[in-house]
């Protein structure tokens, strides 16, 4: 797999290098993530779709 362009960071990544959480990129139908500590490591990646339901879930108020 080739490095995606634009990695993200969240900005709940904490103070000082702002390294303590995970980064996404975006493909056509995948969302690729990894930990920003160890970015060489080897990514996990997700239908588009499902992280999409991932993400409106953890928006939720109801989900603990």
């Amino acid at each position: 797999m080739t490095t995606p362009d634009a990695w993200k960071k969240s900005s709940y990544s904490g103070g000082g290098e702002g390294n303590a959480c995970v980064e996404v990129a975006s493909r056509r139908t995948r969302i690729v993530i990894r930990d920003s500590k160890a970015p060489s490591r080897g990514p996990l990646t997700v239908p588009a779709a499902a992280f999409a339901v991932f993400v409106d879930a953890l928006k939720r108020p109801d989900v603990t």
